[in-house]
């Protein structure tokens, strides 16, 4: 019986390097990529909510239609999902943000109130 072969330690720092750098880089762009994804979760809960309840066309194409825009940064991950009983859609980017419009026949859709 071989016993078992450990890794280079090249191969251990490079990866232990590797992990580092990829830790400070999320620190560092943490903030940029968190304030992206509000703005698209908030941009992507108002479209999709016109869409659905003032057009009333399928939750799919207004889905598209975030796509067609083309969102930067972490802006383009969000996805949408409606309460069809509480009319409100709701859009999130995953680990980072999340919103939600209701719709009201009288005021039309309104964002609710952002949180810190």
């Amino acid at each position: 019986m071989h016993p078992v072969r450990q890794p280079s330690r090249w191969k251990r720092n490079l990866i232990l390097l590797t992990l580092l750098g990829l830790v400070l880089w999320l620190g560092w762009t943490w903030r940029g990529l968190r304030e992206e994804a509000l703005v698209g979760a908030a941009y992507g809960a108002r479209v999709g909510c016109v869409c659905r309840y003032v057009s009333q066309r399928p939750m799919d194409t207004c889905e598209g239609d975030l796509k067609v825009v083309n969102l930067k940064g972490a802006g383009r991950w969000v996805s949408l999902s409606e309460d069809a009983q509480t009319r409100t859609v709701k859009a999130s980017v995953p680990l980072l943000a999340k919103q939600s419009a209701d719709f009201d026949p009288a005021r039309g859709c309104r964002l609710e109130p952002w949180q810190d």
